[in-house]
């Protein structure tokens, strides 16, 4: 079923800071240059990139945010809902500073990398095969390409994964503005169809917009999009002050099963795994990018708290994802519904572009150059077809944001950073007293490997249930 799943993260902010058409990458050779640690701090990677904009402190944590705060965050109130107020309220915070630990660890080693490498950029599937391939171990180096093979794999996975959430977003607005409801249902009620007709009939208008080639036509509606789901944020606010003045009712706790469904949807609503490394590229000054990454983080963790408590605390056990299904269906709460469909859609377009990309990479070289354009349009077609099939076939927001983020974000922002930070750092500096650093590197990747076996297995069980209509 993981073939199935093919899987948000906002990576879209990879497109907008680049504005690049697809086309296939020169392949980098990774070699160990600097044998010694004075080798290493002569070569300044800084001044070796070309940039073209450069970002400060300020812009760096804009892209940031704007990378962590997609649509992942629409549902963080049904993840409190799952998880219970004083299980929520620490892990939330727990969690994003895991992630922003574990990231600024990848973002460190990549740094490490380019010195010894003498590349002066890279992005994360370079920093997991530089990481390999530059091993004194024969044995280590020889798996560099599968590795960056797995960190390609998964960085698609999540991505499309994303875009059958963003579909099942759009749908589930469109079915409850048709249907003029409160309440949303995957089956059809009062003889309107079932939310499965409805993705259906989406796939054409998500083809259409999908097959624009050129980034430039669709990032500048990016920035309009994180606009609309700060505003969602501002009003989930006020309407958690209308229904809940007193925030009464809010459970303390759940279960254990629900836990590890919490955990993975809260995790994909926060994760800019796709993003650092990008940011930090881009920036005037890499050596802030600490500074950065807290604040980022601090920031997004904030947003999402917010996003969550007052979401709960205004609708409890009716909380629904994403947090506009929820609203009334007044002037503002209808607006509000039409805005999130249509920027959720523009989204899925920047969202689609960057794994298809990587895909597309390895399909080029097989496909005949005077067909390149129109096979390249066919096979956006095919992959917007098997999303769509996909958001059909498991058309429940919580499991599938659960599933991302449990199978796909404990492995991008836990397990991987830290196999690639001991590997960096080995030999040169070295494991520290009593091996320090191995300890809690391996801490590390044995809690991701843990959140990603069960809470994986949990919200897996809940899609297979929902295929199979087992309620």
């Amino acid at each position: 079923m993981l073939n199935v799943v093919i899987g948000e993260f906002n990576l879209f902010l990879v497109c907008f800071l680049f504005f690049q058409p697809p086309q296939a990458p020169t392949r980098k050779t990774f070699k160990l240059v600097a044998q010694t640690q004075a080798e290493e701090d002569a070569y300044n990677y800084v001044t070796e990139r070309v940039t073209e904009k450069p970002t400060g402190i300020v812009g760096s944590v804009a892209h940031l945010m704007k990378g962590g705060l997609g649509g992942g965050i629409l549902g963080g109130h049904v993840a409190w809902k799952l998880g219970g107020l004083w299980v929520a309220v620490p892990t939330t915070i727990i969690c994003g500073m895991y992630i922003g630990f574990c990231l600024y660890s990848l973002v460190v080693s990549g740094q490490v990398l380019c010195r010894r490498t003498r590349i002066p950029s890279m992005t994360y599937p370079d920093i997991g095969e530089a990481a390999f391939a530059c091993h004194r171990n024969p044995n280590i180096r020889k798996r560099s390409k599968q590795f960056r093979y797995v960190i390609d794999t998964m960085l698609c996975t999540e991505l499309f994964g994303s875009c059958a959430a963003y579909q099942i977003i759009i749908a589930k607005s469109i079915k409850q503005l048709v249907e003029n409801t409160p309440k949303t249902s995957i089956d059809g009620i009062q003889g309107y169809p079932s939310l499965r007709l409805y993705l259906a009939i989406m796939i054409i208008p998500i083809i259409i917009i999908c097959l624009i080639r050129h980034l430039k036509y669709l990032a500048p509606l990016s920035i309009v999009a994180n606009f609309v789901i700060l505003f969602c944020i501002i009003v989930a606010v006020y309407y958690a002050f209308i229904n809940n003045p007193r925030f009464e009712g809010m459970a303390p706790y759940t279960s254990l099963h629900n836990f590890f469904r919490f955990i993975g949807m809260i995790m994909f609503s926060m994760s800019c795994v796709g993003v650092v490394i990008p940011v930090e590229n881009n920036m005037k000054e890499p050596a802030k990018f600490g500074f950065v990454l807290f604040l980022g983080m601090a920031l997004i963790i904030g947003c999402t708290f917010l996003v969550s408590f007052f979401g709960y605390a205004g609708y409890l056990d009716r909380a629904e994802a994403p947090i506009t299904v929820n609203f009334p269906l007044d002037g503002l709460g209808k607006t509000l519904k039409i805005c999130i469909a249509v920027m959720i859609y523009v989204t899925h377009g920047l969202n689609f572009w960057v794994p298809f990309s990587t895909v597309f990479v390895y399909i080029r070289p097989r496909i005949n150059p005077d067909k390149l354009v129109i096979m390249e349009l066919f096979y956006r077609a095919l992959f917007v077809l098997i999303i769509g099939v996909t958001a059909i076939i498991f058309p429940t927001i919580n499991s599938l944001m659960g599933f991302l983020g449990a199978f796909c974000l404990s492995n991008l922002a836990f397990i991987y950073p830290n196999i690639i930070y001991l590997l960096v750092i080995w030999e040169r500096p070295g494991l520290g007293k009593l091996r320090w650093r191995l300890w809690v590197a391996i801490l590390m990747i044995c809690v991701g490997i843990f959140v990603c076996i069960i809470g994986s297995l949990v919200t897996a069980v809940d899609l297979v249930k929902t295929a199979l209509g087992i309620h």
